[in-house]
């Protein structure tokens, strides 16, 4: 038998190099113009909520709304146990807890992604965001509707929604954030769309867990996405400045 043929045939092979994959230096900034104008056309929304809500005119739409879900004498839910724990599950996402650790876990991966202003941005925003949302619930003081059985724990004033405030806030945030690492629009689109319509869903489960009025998450998830378009637009330079400081390079993880 040939010798250098068996040779060749047990000689281990050499490992393939992992791909190398290119991190960017900074991110592409959002168009500060359509963000400031897409915050103008929330916020207004926004405030005709509260106008609506505090001047008594919302009743037939929010018991409409809260009645579009339910049957029968004792007003039970629609769709079966199944649907129930799907809802349930779309409610969750915007939560404390959950909504949290998508944040922090957000912020985090943007700095291993040598993001830092905009992980500075991101968590500037959402520490901002709970403060204005709980602000408002003290302001209107709304209680908490009665018109249909709760199917899970609300606790606190109903008006406006912190999930729906919230989990705008965080995702389409989140989304303003993680679009900056690509310069095209096609990707940006369909990252902010796509965390509209998730903070959407978790919003109108509210609605249908019997916990919220329609117009308590209209009103949050109108201020929690303009709010989230605001500080895009606004906050950007002083999280760039901390960002860009000698305190926020020590921790970056990348340099460590």
């Amino acid at each position: 038998m040939d010798q250098s043929r068996v040779g060749a045939t047990t000689e281990p092979k050499a490992p393939l190099p992992a791909e190398t994959v290119s991190l960017p230096a900074r991110g592409f900034t959002i168009d500060r113009g359509k963000a400031l104008v897409a915050a103008g056309v929330l916020w207004a929304i926004w405030g005709l909520m509260i106008w609506l809500v505090t001047q008594g005119r919302t009743e037939g739409f929010d018991h409409s709304g809260l009645l579009l879900y339910r049957a029968g004498v004792d007003l039970q839910p629609l769709g079966g146990n199944m649907l129930e724990e799907a809802v349930r599950d779309v409610t969750a996402l915007g939560g404390f807890l959950l909504s949290t650790l998508a944040a922090g876990a957000a912020a985090i991966a943007l700095l291993f992604l040598r993001l830092r202003r905009e992980a500075m941005l991101f968590t500037i925003t959402v520490l901002l965001g709970w403060g204005l949302n709980a602000g408002m619930k003290l302001l209107v003081g709304r209680e908490r509707p009665t018109l249909v059985p709760h199917l899970t724990e609300a606790a606190g004033y109903s008006f406006p929604s912190g999930h729906s405030f919230a989990s705008a806030m965080i995702y389409i945030g989140m989304a303003l954030a993680f679009a900056s690492l690509s310069s095209r629009h096609s990707v940006r689109y369909t990252l902010i769309g796509s965390a509209m319509v998730i903070s959407a869903m978790i919003a109108w489960s509210r609605v249908m867990l019997g916990v919220h009025f329609p117009s308590d998450v209209i009103a949050g998830w109108t201020g929690g996405a303009a709010w989230a378009f605001t500080a895009a637009a606004l906050l950007y330079e002083p999280a760039k400045r901390a960002a860009d400081s000698a305190a926020a390079h020590g921790l970056d993880p990348v340099h460590h």
